[in-house]
């Protein structure tokens, strides 16, 4: 069997940007993209079943509502303790 998978370079597509996040309680951040798109992700599921020492501490919700806005991502921490790829995000999932 023989898969081909072909690439194609399109220019026009843009990764959308968030511009906006706001908590929304327990785990959940409303985020607004920069073509207006609103989704509320729960990152509660991927904090408890995921657990790792570098990002532990953000299941303390005091240390998770400390999330910003760098490079039109959400990110946790000084050096970006957690990220998620954007695509998903917009999707509403991560």
């Amino acid at each position: 069997m023989k898969i081909t998978v072909e690439y194609k370079n399109d220019d026009s597509y843009v990764l959308p940007q968030i511009i906006k996040a706001e908590y929304g309680g327990e785990y959940r951040v409303e985020l607004t993209f920069n073509d207006a798109t609103k989704k509320v992700v729960d990152f509660g599921g991927f904090l408890k079943n995921h657990p790792h020492p570098q990002h532990n501490k953000y299941r303390r919700k005091d240390c998770f509502k400390k999330f910003r806005i760098d490079g039109g991502n959400i990110v946790w921490g000084k050096n970006w303790d957690l990220i998620f790829p954007l695509e998903r995000l917009y999707d509403g999932k991560i």
